[in-house]
């Protein structure tokens, strides 16, 4: 089988997921005790005003007729707009400005936990029983147990008082930012045209618009999210290097006389990463996802902070948008994930997938 013939027969299976995916989201939904009318009315509630609104919402029509229409809009991408959070604005429009923020977080959420959980976890799987090991081993679990609004709040309590603590005003440090606010990601729409110098765009940019000042703002809380990620990963790696470097292959080529510099990035690193594929794709979603507790602490207001506000209001439309894009990007990680084993170990065949 091709890598293209394997890619559609992933695509075709997937279907069956995303029917199953937003069909689940619509029985929850409807099932729930929430009523999306007495949320849109508040105070102003009145049988009267409740009837006309459920008769303009069409959710006085028939549940299969309500289910029909629900899917054809998801899967036509014909969006409907946003019944409580925002009336009136298209439930696609304003995922669309909430996604961003998120993307953000989970990026460096995602790079941080792999340029530190998995090269720690490597070192101390070379060196057991040592110093280092011991170290790296008590922070992965360290860092994987401490639940992430605890960190979120003690570390917002602590940047708040830098001065104290750190000895610097973290608030000033480099360029000036809040603690608690969404990022500005302003740089993203012209990251060069507004700079006389556009060597210096990354710092210059905007009005705390620069690509150093998003960092800066989405670091603590990037920090907090891939904080469990970083110690699970750390912890697997250790691991998945000891199996490697124990392993009968690695020593017959150490009695061939293969370099050991030669054996470790040939031959143990590259197979202690097949079990570390699905650890990370895993935790990219959750990280891209975001998380509704810490996007709350450190106001980041991205797709967790609406997700969670759209469930709370029976927000049915945008709620069906949310569910449905994670559905299509749990899958299309799913799909990375097996054709990166391919890669990484030439044993694995699309046969096989």
């Amino acid at each position: 089988m091709s890598r293209w013939q394997y890619l559609a027969k992933r695509l075709v299976l997937s279907l069956p997921v995303l029917v199953f995916g937003t069909t689940m989201s619509f029985i929850v939904v409807y099932m729930s005790p929430l009523n999306p009318v007495s949320a849109i009315l508040g105070t102003s509630y009145t049988p009267e005003a409740a009837e006309q609104l459920r008769q303009n919402l069409g959710l006085n029509q028939p549940l299969w007729q309500q289910y029909v229409q629900y899917i054809t809009s998801l899967w036509t991408f014909d969006f409907q707009n946003s019944w409580v959070i925002q009336r009136g604005t298209n439930a696609g429009t304003l995922v669309w400005v909430y996604l961003p923020r998120t993307l953000w977080l989970g990026l460096w959420s995602v790079v941080i936990a792999i340029l530190f959980g998995i090269p720690l976890g490597f070192y101390a799987g070379l060196n057991p029983n040592t110093g280092g090991d011991y170290l790296a081993s008590f922070g992965g679990i360290v860092w994987r147990a401490m639940p992430n609004f605890w960190l979120a709040v003690i570390l917002v309590s602590v940047l708040s008082q830098s001065k104290d603590f750190l000895g610097f005003e973290w608030a000033g440090w480099l360029v000036q930012t809040n603690i608690v606010t969404p990022p500005n990601l302003a740089f993203f729409n012209d990251p060069m045209g507004a700079v006389e110098n556009p060597q210096q765009w990354w710092i210059t940019v905007g009005d705390n618009g620069s690509f150093l000042a998003a960092f800066k703002q989405i670091l603590p809380a990037a920090l907090v999210l891939g904080s469990a990620s970083m110690g699970n990963e750390m912890r697997i790696g250790r691991t998945a290097v000891l199996e490697q470097v124990n392993s009968q292959y690695v020593e017959t080529a150490r009695a061939k006389g293969v370099p050991e510099r030669l054996i470790v990035w040939k031959h143990v690193f590259r197979n202690a990463m097949i079990p570390l594929v699905p650890i990370i794709a895993g935790e990219a979603f959750l990280l891209i996802g975001g998380s509704v507790l810490v996007e709350t602490v450190f106001a980041i207001n991205g797709l967790g902070y609406l997700f969670f506000q759209a469930a709370l209001n029976a927000d049915v439309p945008l709620l069906g948008v949310l569910v449905f894009m994670f559905s299509v990007l749990l899958i299309a990680l799913n799909i990375a994930q097996d054709l990166l084993y391919t890669l990484i170990d030439p044993r694995v065949g699309y046969e096989d997938g």
